[in-house]
């Protein structure tokens, strides 16, 4: 090497990430190949290259855990702070902080318990839930689409609608497993990890990570089943722990026991499944209920539902001398029975639900009211944001009636809010707002793509 040069270089760091690339790919082919292989030499992965990138994927904006740390401060010395990280990691003298935990409010009233973790917990985490990925992303089964790289709400979305519009459906068991992420037992999440998983110092330190516990109201909390709801490794370890829970077991019954069509799709936590047979959908819920009460995990009885849906629903209830088909709700969309547009062919209709719109409304009118005084132009940047968000996930075909109606409720709103600054400002026109409205507020329009569309794109097959 040339006098001088001795110091680490730009190609160098390429090549050293160059190089943990290819070993994960390594051990991504190594999981495909042997789907019973058991990883147990995974540390040496966890670089402090990994580290710096894994601190990069986190938001900056986010809240600091009990240590106050937040992004930016602890970039100002990030090559130290990492190399000092990497070491406590590898030593095993690295300890996980409890959460600090919050509530935030949900679409039907109640609060959902958050964890906040410490900015280096989040960034160990994040590290291993990368190495982890390239193993499990060959075991997941298709039918999972919660929190995996590439794959989105929307891509679920698609899989419900096409698969009801293409299979014969007649029955859709709507299933919700109560508090999943506070009741999760840690003695069987660690042995479905370790079907996979020998390392003995990653295993060490999920187990951490579940027993870190968390702070509420000042108080620590030990922690002796759930896992921290919001934390980087949290959806990861949902998934394994359902993937071997009911992913596996529920696609096997469907091979073996079925006679009838059998649809499965579950996003996180949220099940939906479609049967052509109502016998074969009560017999599959009872034999769930009792699959998930050995794993410590229970149905929602208020929110679990078996629902008459499909192409033939309105005929065989109107013989029954029943009212309309029943819906049902999915990420954030009711599903309905509906015809195309011409009236000739069945399809899926989903429209915002309406508790979830009418919350977020409500939400806008009480941040623009907080941001009245705020320049003119610093508000319409806010609401173009928000609206261009709200679009992003809710403008699907024929959800064009609830779109407009979020959009038309965001213009009033800012516009009492604007009247509100002063007496002067009283007298705003709808005349003169309207030159605010064309330069900040997005247009109604869809988004998305019909789902066999997507579908299609995503699996050629």
């Amino acid at each position: 090497m040339t006098e001088g040069n001795s110091e680490k270089t730009t190609a160098t760091c390429t090549q050293g990430q160059e190089e943990a690339l290819s070993g994960l790919d390594r051990i991504r082919e190594a999981a495909r190949r042997d789907k019973s292989l058991r990883f147990n030499n995974l540390m040496h992965h966890i670089t402090i290259d990994l580290l710096r990138e894994s601190y990069g994927q986190l938001n900056p904006k986010a809240k600091p855990g009990i240590d106050g740390v937040i992004h930016c401060q602890y970039g100002k010395k990030l090559e130290e702070n990492l190399s000092d990280l990497h070491e406590r990691v590898k030593s095993g003298r690295y300890r996980a902080r409890p959460s600090k935990r919050v509530w935030i409010p949900k679409a039907d009233g109640s609060e959902r318990p958050i964890g906040i973790l410490c900015l280096e917990d989040k960034i160990v985490q994040q590290a291993v839930t990368t190495v982890l990925n390239q193993i499990y992303e060959e075991d997941f089964l298709g039918f999972s689409y919660g929190f995996r790289p590439e794959l989105s709400a929307h891509n679920a979305l698609d899989a419900v609608s096409v698969g009801i519009t293409q299979r014969k459906v007649n029955w859709i068991l709507d299933a919700d497993i109560k508090s999943f992420f506070d009741t999760v037992d840690h003695e069987w999440q660690m042995k479905f990890v370790e079907h996979r998983i020998a390392d003995k110092r990653i295993l060490r330190l999920i187990r951490k990570w579940l027993k870190a516990g968390k702070i509420e109201d000042g108080q620590r909390v030990a922690q002796q089943q759930g896992t921290a709801q919001g934390s980087v490794i949290s959806p990861l370890l949902a998934n394994i722990y359902l993937h071997y829970t009911f992913d596996l077991w529920a696609n096997q019954w469907r091979k073996k026991q079925a006679t009838g069509e059998v649809i499965i799709v579950r996003y996180a936590d949220d099940i939906v499944m479609g049967f052509q047979n109502k016998g074969e959908a009560e017999k599959f819920l009872q034999l769930l209920q009792e699959r998930f009460r050995k794993v410590g995990l229970e149905l929602h009885q208020d929110k679990t539902r078996l629902v008459e849906f499909g192409r033939f629903a309105k005929e065989n209830r109107e013989a029954r001398g029943l009212g309309k088909p029943e819906t049902f709700d999915f990420l954030g969309f009711t599903h309905i029975c509906a015809k195309t547009r011409k009236g000739n062919y069945f399809t899926v209709r989903r429209k915002t639900i309406k508790k979830r719109l009418r919350n977020k409304i409500a939400e806008v009118k009480e941040e623009l009211m907080r941001r009245k005084h705020d320049p003119v132009p610093e508000q319409g940047k806010w609401v173009r944001s928000t609206v261009n968000g709200y679009f992003n996930y809710a403008a699907v075909p024929n959800n064009k009636e609830s779109i407009d109606a979020f959009r038309t409720e965001v213009i009033k709103n800012w516009l009492t809010a604007l009247r509100r600054r002063s007496q002067k400002a009283r007298g705003l026109t709808w005349k003169r707002f309207g030159r605010l409205i064309n330069t900040w507020v997005p247009k109604a329009r869809v988004r998305h793509p019909y789902p066999s569309q997507r579908l299609c794109v995503k699996y050629p097959r």
